[in-house]
């Protein structure tokens, strides 16, 4: 296996970016670059630089989505403020927030092991891309959603935090199957993609803290030795391609083109699954 290099770290750093937001699987498409630059996934090192890009698009999340965060954060603390017989907006956001949390939590580390299995299985990676490039054509089909989150019950939170620990398949796009399944419940398309990315922030931190786990209990008691020059710099460039391609997504959900991506993780999906078998 080869070591990380600032190339690897860069490029994969930047494809992490782009198909964290895109909904076409960042997960797939970092399994079949670290295969193909024959890196280890499961090293230390690797690791470790797993860890550092995903901190890099929880930033890209918090600068693309900062004013509707402060503008959220404003509002649920009047809230808390206010006679509690008042209607609470942003409060009510928050429980439906902490309900998907629970369920993706619920989903990731009860069936952790058995879903990461799937890496070792590249035809699965490609029937996973189909199988998003099928929700996402559907949404063609889907009419504009009328309902803010002050209208839908705790089950769409539910069914939204379920799509978004299903979503450790490689293949699954996390982006493309928790914005999906919220328009299918007739969300309207700010609030399908804003709850989105609102509800990845705790999914994409618990990962990391999961991971850090995970080397102690193998043993580790301190974030092993590893070149952090390669890790700042695929992190760095998982922000800036994060941000660029966040701004993308928002734009094809107001736009109602979230479809056109489907071809895409259609071929890719075939291209995979028949050059594997």
């Amino acid at each position: 296996m080869n070591d990380l290099t600032y190339f690897h770290a860069i490029v994969l750093g930047a494809l992490q970016g782009f198909t964290e937001f895109l909904p076409i699987s960042s997960s797939a498409h970092l399994a079949l670059a670290q295969g193909m630059f024959r890196l280890d996934p499961a090293s230390r090192s690797m690791l470790v630089f797993d860890v550092c890009v995903h901190v890099g698009t929880v930033l890209a999340i918090l600068i693309v989505l900062a004013r509707p965060t402060g503008n959220f954060l404003e509002r649920l603390i009047r809230e808390m403020q206010r006679d509690r017989t008042q209607k609470r907006y942003a409060w009510n956001i928050v429980v439906h927030g902490l309900i998907a949390s629970a369920a993706t939590a619920a989903i990731g580390l009860g069936f952790r092991t058995h879903l990461e299995a799937v890496f070792a299985r590249p035809p699965w990676i490609g029937v996973c891309l189909i199988v998003t490039g099928v929700l996402l054509f559907l949404t063609r089909y889907v009419p504009r959603g009328r309902c803010g989150w002050g209208r839908v019950g705790w089950q769409v939170a539910l069914f939204v935090g379920m799509a978004q620990g299903v979503a450790i398949l490689p293949g699954i796009s996390r982006s493309g199957a928790t914005i999906c399944t919220a328009l299918f419940f007739g969300l309207r398309r700010r609030w399908a993609a804003e709850f989105s990315f609102f509800i990845a922030v705790p999914a994409i931190l618990g990962a990391a803290v999961v991971q850090l786990f995970s080397w102690r209990a193998a043993g580790t008691a301190e974030i092993p030795p590893v070149a952090w020059g390669p890790m700042i710099a695929g992190s760095l460039a998982a922000l800036l391609v994060g941000v660029v391609a966040l701004k993308i997504l928002l734009g094809a959900v107001r736009m109602r083109t979230l479809h056109y991506f489907a071809p895409y993780c259609f071929v890719l999906g075939i291209l995979v699954v028949v050059g594997t078998f």
